[in-house]
């Protein structure tokens, strides 16, 4: 497991997919506690990071919320494993992990390493190492804040310094051009940056570079004068000065110094992919002479942006291997056309026998590029005349071979459908290199002919507003850049999206970025307004379905009616009325055509706009699929709440009709479930608003209800929307126990959050509901919830025989679990009015019932209290004996907050 800071803000698994940490608040919070190691963070320090100015009242519930839903996370993905945990130190958490796993830990090792070390031959691969950590602007993803800011720019200090080490390591060993290569990146990135520039100048001059440097200090001085209004200073000056004195036949000694180091390095945003240097580039190769230089690339894409990490991919790729073949790999309308374009007019120089290029044609309206069609276009662009052109498709390859071969060339083959149709097109020299960009995946040439994958991902927030800004101009982005990053994230980092989207509001300026994000933040018209004529969102996916094999067309015509932006095969074959085996190998051809991201075994990620696409097959939705779909969430959700909560009584039944899926997710224990449920919250709650929208009442408060394990223990996460919606749906059921139930959970989430008066409009409905629909159980929990509430205003009397009436109802009933959540309410009430005798009389029995299958945190809370009863009567050494039990067992099955609680008491204990 990694943690990156250096670009957006992430979590990889061993496996190098990234975890889905959800908002921008919850990224910002992981950032601080990364950014601080091993240290207590308080809640104070979180909530100034999370908002800058007047953060809202409920600041430290959303704080503990992402804590909740970070720990989830990592339980989930095996992270204690690793030797990470965050943990609860009082008023403050604190992230503990191996600091290795922290990619600006490891940047900042590398830089020390590499400044100790006398050899520059040394220092340059571990510069290099240090830089290549680096996939973004530092802390990207986060919230806007003056905190985060700080310290983004403290690190990019830091790689501004390592870039301006590592170019004066080339310059030691005399490689001028790689030195010149690396601050252009730099220099392009700030332009006005004067130590920079004149080290840059310096370092094309030693390279043989002259007019280009003269020319970069005349563009230098020009941009300072129309936009500072100023002159250059002494360090250009100067540099400027030992160029021009170099125009002899010995060369000055200024210019054939060592490098100069730019002074008072100031932050600055990670520029553009480094391109190769300059004399890396190879001469045509003896042999057979060709008789042109082809040329076949499209022009330079414009605007182009980001990618840093990519291109570097990129580049290890080429030069991992002699004739190497790269496959770019992406969603439709990711940009791997622009990107391998991009990269191959960087590197043009590295081609000098040519660059060929050719769009196959692979998912396209137009049929797909004949093979001997493209190969004759390739002979052609080598010199072969008309009239000289082979006759058969044979001959016309094994020209086409002997031609590149002992060559160095360059080509690009454009949106292949597959590997057959790329492999005819492959040249057969050991120094020319393939680009081959497709939707697939092409592991038959990944097999076959060694070819190294380099998948794209969407853009991240900032180098989609930065995208956003080449194509509108920078001023607009700047004026709002909130809208900026919504509409970023409504085209789902997509360049084809962006583009579109940019391109609408060119035609529309008195549409604002804010408005325009509003437009597009309704679902049922997203697609429309990112599409324009035969280009756009929609289109692109279109070709991408058509070439899809039947199964995988046939599943994907089924995902409109799912809910969420997570997938796993039994929800599919759920969604698709088939076997679990099947959903998986169509779920494995979606992922391998890139509508789906496979974030785990079985489980994958589905973007909005497929999401959206998927549900524009079919806009009338077939009621049965979506019935379907709940009835699945509904067997789900019973397994899960049997999992989490074992030995209790569910809190409903399943609904006339209900039908069964032909996979159900099996959960292993309390905390599998947990995790879950944490994971699909989102995916739950709109599958309960497609319920409500569908008219399935009895669904949608089930949906809800079934949801209690998660609710009860993270009960201060923001439930209260969802338990109104789930109770309205009761009541339009005219079910009184599914009333009653709603009504008392929401009554205990209304009191946790502090809102005692509506707690108890809920709770004084709660228990008459129950007892008119003859639910026992709900009763005796609607008359414990109630005793709670009352007990925190100050109404003991009346609360204590809320208490006992709930005991005889749960001992009624015969539910165990009910039975023990009276005594431990009964010993809580008794020990708040001084009772210990009658507490550890109620605490005992409670013990005694609570062994498993009984969920752990029950029995760690009922000995807690045990303890604390004991030692109110004087029995202390009884009390520490238990409460090191509660202890044990908290630990034993990771419930923090009961260990906590427990120690607590043993703490207060020992000061007496």
């Amino acid at each position: 497991m990694e943690f990156r800071v250096l670009g957006t803000v992430a979590v990889v698994t061993d496996r190098g997919s990234p975890l889905q940490l959800g908002p921008a608040k919850r990224r910002s919070m992981l950032a601080m506690l990364l950014l601080h190691p091993n240290t207590p963070v308080t809640v104070e320090r979180l909530t100034e990071a999370l908002w800058d100015e007047d953060p809202p009242r409920r600041s430290r519930t959303v704080v503990q919320g992402h804590v909740s839903r970070v720990r989830a996370l990592f339980a989930e993905h095996g992270a204690p494993d690793h030797g990470v945990e965050l943990l609860t130190q009082g008023q403050s958490y604190v992230l503990r992990l191996p600091e290795a796993r922290v990619d600006a830990h490891r940047f900042e090792e590398l830089l020390r390493l590499a400044r100790e070390e006398r050899e520059p031959a040394e220092a340059v691969p571990m510069l290099r190492r240090a830089l290549a950590l680096w996939q973004g602007p530092a802390l990207d993803g986060t919230v806007p804040n003056r905190l985060l800011e700080n310290a983004a720019q403290g690190l990019d200090e830091l790689r501004l310094t390592a870039v301006e080490e590592l170019a004066a390591a080339h310059g030691r060993l005399g490689e001028h051009g790689a030195a010149a290569a690396v601050l252009r990146a730099e220099a392009v990135a700030n332009p006005l940056r004067e130590p920079l520039i004149a080290a840059l100048m310096l370092a094309l001059g030693r390279a043989g570079r002259r007019s280009d440097a003269l020319e970069l200090f005349h563009r230098t001085r020009r941009l300072l004068a129309d936009q500072l209004g100023v002159d250059p200073t002494a360090v250009l000056a100067d540099a400027h000065t030992t160029l021009l004195r170099a125009d002899g036949p010995q060369p000055s000694p200024a210019l054939a110094a060592g490098p100069l180091t730019p002074s008072g390095p100031t932050p600055t945003p990670p520029g553009p992919a480094e391109p190769r240097a300059p004399e890396a580039a190879a001469t045509p190769a003896a042999g057979r002479p060709l008789t042109a230089e082809p040329q076949l690339l499209p022009r330079r894409p414009r605007a182009f942006t980001g990618r840093e990490s990519e291109l570097a991919a990129l580049d290890r790729a080429v030069a991992a291997a002699p004739d190497p073949i790269v496959v770019i790999t992406g969603s439709a309308g990711v940009g791997k056309t622009a990107f391998a374009v991009h990269w191959a007019h960087c590197h043009r120089a590295d081609f000098p026998d040519g660059r060929l290029f050719a769009d196959l044609h692979g998912y396209s309206p137009l049929p797909a590029s004949n093979t001997t069609a493209v190969l004759r276009q390739f002979l052609l662009a080598l010199g072969v005349p008309t009239e000289r052109m082979p006759a058969s498709p044979e001959a016309i390859g094994a020209l086409y071979r002997e031609l590149t071969s002992g060559r160095r060339l360059l080509v690009v083959l454009d949106n292949a459908r597959d590997s057959e149709q790329v492999r005819p097109l492959l040249p057969d020299g050991e120094n020319c290199v393939t680009l081959v960009t497709s939707r697939d995946r092409l592991g038959a040439l990944v097999a076959s002919d060694a070819a190294r994958p380099v998948p794209l991902a969407e853009l991240p927030t900032a180098h989609s507003t930065t995208l956003l800004a080449a194509v509108l101009g920078p001023d607009l982005v700047a004026a709002d850049p909130e809208g900026a990053a919504r509409l970023a994230g409504l085209c789902d980092g997509l360049p084809l999206a962006l583009r579109v989207a940019a391109a609408r509001l060119a035609t529309r300026p008195h549409v604002g970025l804010a408005a325009f994000a509003g437009e597009l933040a309704v679902e049922q018209s997203r697609l429309d307004l990112l599409n324009i004529g035969d280009t756009g969102v929609a289109a692109a996916l279109a070709l991408t379905v058509q070439h899809l094999p039947e199964p995988a067309r046939h599943m994907f015509h089924r995902l409109g009616p799912h809910t969420g932006a997570t997938l796993d095969t039994c929800t599919a074959a759920a969604l698709a009325g088939c076997a679990p085996d099947r959903a998986a190998a169509a779920l494995d051809q979606l992922a391998a055509a890139q509508l789906l991201v496979e974030a785990g075994p079985q489980h994958y990620t589905l973007h909005d706009l497929v999401r959206l696409y998927a549900r524009s097959l079919s806009p009338e939705h077939d009621p049965e699929v979506l019935l379907r779909l709940i009835d699945h969430w509904l067997h789900t959700l019973l397994a899960a709440c049997a999992a989490a909560e074992p030995g209790s009584e569910p809190c409903c039944v399943l609904p006339p009709g209900a039908r069964r899926s032909a996979g159900i997710r099996t959960f292993t224990g309390r905390r599998d479930a947990l995790v879950w449920y944490s994971t699909e919250r989102d995916t739950l709650r709109g599958a309960v608003d497609a319920a409500v929208a569908a008219g399935a009442h009895d669904r949608a408060w089930r949906l809800v209800l079934l949801q209690w394990p998660l609710i009860v223990w993270q009960v201060r996460d923001g439930w209260v929307p969802l338990l109104e919606t789930g109770l309205a749906s009761a009541e339009l059921d005219d079910d009184l126990g599914a009333q009653a139930r709603a009504r008392a959970l929401l009554g205990w989430v209304l009191a946790e959050e502090g809102r005692a008066g509506e707690a108890l409009v809920q709770l004084e409905h709660a228990p008459g509901l129950a007892a008119r629909a003859g639910d026992t159980v709900g009763e005796a929990i609607a008359r414990m919830n109630l005793a709670v509430a009352l007990m925190r205003c100050g109404e003991r009397e009346r609360s204590r025989s809320l208490l006992a009436h709930a005991l005889t109802l749960a001992e009624r009933s015969g539910v165990t679990e009910t039975v023990t959540l009276a005594h431990q309410h009964l010993t809580r009430y008794l020990l708040t009015v001084g009772a210990a005798d009658e507490a550890v009389d109620h605490a005992a029995r409670g013990l005694a019932l609570a062994a498993p299958p009984l969920a752990a945190p029950r029995r760690v809370v009922l000995r807690t209290l045990y303890g604390e009863a004991l030692a109110a009567t004087g029995r202390t050494r009884e009390a520490v004996q238990e409460l090191g039990d509660a202890i044990l067992e908290a630990r034993a099955h990771a419930y923090e907050e009961g260990e906590a609680a427990a120690r607590a008491v043993l703490a207060a204990l020992a000061q007496f």
